[in-house]
């Protein structure tokens, strides 16, 4: 039945996204037969569905990266956001772009910026947690964060007029993203998925813990840093193109353990699942950017994604908790 009802969702959540952007299903199958003629055709086809491909990458690279973090570090708080990698990736974004060392339309340049970022966050998050448990991995982990969101803040000081661009980066958006930005980024995160559905067998050891992994002949520390690093390569891909979406990397990973039984199915369904909470996140930010167009406030204000994420995350979070303590 899940393997049915999850890639449906994709399907359904993917025309839900194109209809809020003001699609018509003539403009669908004129793009589907390669002659987009009308200028509707041409929007849907350059700025449409790049924008889609965007959110379900990003959103599937998100939830399997979450997934990955928890497991590995055996922390179900474990989550992009909460590990400093996706701040350090924001991070090494906009220090690239602040002081011109990368252009902004850059794909490569973006991704290997957010790259060195997300290692620089990892490995503050890494040297704050040597020798602790799973508990004080989240702990690092904010720190780091922290530390990441300082230097941001530094950057903003530097450039304050740059704070317009930058805002994106922060909130996290998919917006203006065109096929120029995807030409990394559509075979990067499928090819880091792949590897990271190759290494299930890895992951399902850790959660048994180092002394379980070294009974089976695995080397924890050096699996674990594996691990870590297809992590991080999706993370970075996600932020180079959305910036710092927030949540799907940590509510997306309980939702696909709860709906697939062995932990064969946990990749495919975290990325399908991160896909669709991305994509569903910016049609409902369209819809909601459309409804206020009128008014004096939506002259200044399209809604971002990263804004619907952050609030539907934290009432997943508040809901969880209230079922945990009110069985």
């Amino acid at each position: 039945m899940t393997r049915v009802f999850v890639p449906l969702l994709v399907v359904l959540t993917a025309l839900l996204h194109l209809s809020a952007g003001g699609a018509e299903p003539g403009d669908l199958l004129a793009v589907a037969d390669g002659r987009p003629a009308t200028l509707d055709e041409r929007i849907l086809w350059e700025l449409g569905l790049p924008r889609l491909v965007t959110a379900a990458l990003a959103g599937a690279a998100l939830g399997v990266a979450g997934h990955l973090l928890q497991t590995s570090l055996r922390n179900q708080l474990a989550a992009p956001e909460l590990t400093a990698v996706n701040p350090g990736a924001v991070l090494g974004v906009l220090a690239a772009t602040t002081f011109g060392l990368v252009s902004p339309d850059s794909a490569l340049g973006g991704l290997g910026a957010a790259l060195l970022g997300g290692v620089l966050g990892g490995a503050v998050t890494w040297l704050l947690s040597a020798g602790g448990g799973p508990g004080r991995a989240v702990i690092a982990g904010l720190l780091g964060s922290a530390l990441m969101g300082g230097l941001v803040t530094l950057l903003l000081a530097y450039q304050p007029g740059r704070f317009g661009n930058v805002l994106r980066w922060l909130v996290g958006s998919v917006e203006g993203r065109v096929w120029d930005h995807l030409v990394i980024a559509v075979w990067w995160i499928p090819l880091w998925l792949c590897v990271a559905w190759a290494a299930t067998a890895v992951t399902t050891i850790l959660q048994g813990g180092d002394q379980h992994a070294a009974s089976l002949g695995l080397a924890p520390r050096r699996a674990r840093l594996a691990v870590l690093g297809i992590a991080v390569a999706l993370i970075a891909c996600a932020a180079s193109l959305a910036g710092a979406i927030a949540f799907v990397g940590l509510v997306v990973p309980h939702a696909a353990r709860r709906l697939t039984g062995g932990p064969g199915g946990h990749v495919p369904a975290a990325a399908l699942l991160g896909a669709v909470a991305l994509v569903g996140a910016d049609a409902s930010a369209q819809v909601l950017t459309r409804l206020i167009a009128g008014t004096e406030l939506g002259h200044r204000l399209g809604l971002p994604a990263g804004v619907i994420t952050a609030l539907a995350g934290a009432a997943v979070l508040v809901a969880i908790v209230y079922r945990e303590k009110n069985p």
